[in-house]
């Protein structure tokens, strides 16, 4: 610490060439705390102690294949099974296409014990059961369109040609999607089907099961796709969790892409940087020599040379990272992504290693410059015109 005074003094002399090299370095740090927050979002969904205990029984081939309704009885047979929620996602559009957000179908009477992390006043979910073409929003969904409890929801069939007309019933809190859904009647749907595909149509996308015990969670997803194994809607159960990272590598592979452009991002950080230390460690040959014939050591010179750089890119990591995190803790993320992301947390880890990147790009920028500066000898750094 007894060298940050002169280490402060070198990063200021130019003053302009220090600004814009640490207004590059935390412009790229912001976009890699980005990047990394985005990566975290989808490989770490939220997850409730109810979480743990729900699998999801899709079609074995893909999501857009369908299940009979048939299959939810059997299911409920099955050992360890408590409840069984048949749930149809409908995709429907709410005054715009841009207005995205989750929307199902649900078997509501035994929605609540599928879903016990979901909070609701009582009179709001008698409310909700009672009426055929009620609706409950999570709190965030509701927030994010002004919705009160009564008011009327339309939305227009864009994967079935039927357009539910909903009133909200309830606002509920809690839950593993954050409050971000909207849930009405299956039989509501299905009769808007039938009037589209004739009466004998009855059909759901996927079942949601809630064991009794986290230990019967693998045994149950066995058994299920045992059961259906042989006929022509073969199943695929899996946990609560898996099912949604499954859901997110339909994207492709989104960890590599991430990764790439993080590494296309550093290895720029480190021109720059690098430009901008051997630039300064030229201009200040004699300094060097002088301070070596004052008695300083090469390692010391190294040393200085190594911290002006390492705090140069810790300056520019430091905003750009603190920046990401402080400004999208403060941004309604559900309304700019258009319910892609909820939430957006530039966590702690994501901030470790934005920090350990500006280390890196300092100590990797100044390392060869530094380095032969310091071996340099004080005769022919003196004479050295600068």
């Amino acid at each position: 610490m007894k060298y940050f005074s002169l280490l402060l003094t070198n990063l200021l002399r130019n003053r302009r060439r220090t600004l814009l090299t640490i207004t590059s370095i935390a412009v790229s740090l912001f976009l890699v705390a980005t990047l990394l927050t985005v990566l975290s979002e989808f490989e770490n969904p939220l997850q409730t102690p109810e979480s743990a205990l729900r699998l999801i029984c899709r079609h074995r081939v893909s999501l857009a294949n369908i299940l009979p309704t048939s299959y939810r009885a059997r299911i409920q047979r099955v050992d360890g099974v408590q409840a069984v929620v048949g749930s149809m996602w409908f995709g429907g559009v709410y005054k715009d296409p841009k207005n995205f957000f989750a929307q199902f179908a649900v078997d509501v009477d035994q929605f609540f014990n599928v879903y016990a992390d979901i909070k609701l006043p009582e009179d709001q979910k008698q409310a909700y059961l009672a009426d055929r073409t009620g609706a409950i929003a999570g709190e965030n969904l509701a927030r994010r369109f002004g919705w009160k409890v009564g008011d009327r929801i339309n939305l227009q069939g864009a994967i079935f040609d039927f357009n539910p007309e909903l009133t909200l019933r309830g606002i509920y809190s809690g839950g593993s999607d954050e409050g971000t859904t909207l849930y009405f009647h299956w039989k509501y749907f299905n009769e808007g089907m039938k009037n589209v595909f004739g009466p004998t149509v009855d059909f759901t996308g996927f079942y949601t099961i809630r064991a009794s015990s986290v230990d019967l969670v693998p045994g149950i997803a066995e058994k299920v796709d045992e059961l259906f194994r042989n006929s022509s809607s073969p199943t695929k159960t899996e946990s609560e969790r898996a099912f949604v990272l499954g859901f997110i590598a339909m994207m492709g592979n989104v960890r590599f892409l991430i990764t790439t452009i993080c590494l296309v991002v550093i290895f720029t950080i480190v021109l720059v940087a690098a430009n901008t230390m051997a630039m300064s460690i030229r201009e200040r040959v004699r300094e060097i020599g002088i301070l070596k014939a004052l008695g300083f050591r090469s390692r010391q010179i190294l040393s200085l040379l190594l911290g002006e750089s390492i705090l140069l890119a810790l300056s520019g990591a430091a905003v750009g990272a603190l920046g990401a995190r402080f400004l999208y803790a403060g941004v309604p993320m559900a309304v700019v992504t258009g319910g892609l992301f909820q939430s957006f947390r530039v966590t702690p880890a994501t901030l470790t290693i934005c920090f350990s990147i500006g280390i890196g790009v300092g100590i990797i920028s100044a390392g060869i410059p530094a380095w032969h500066a310091a071996r340099r000898r004080v005769v022919d750094a003196i004479r050295d015109v600068a």
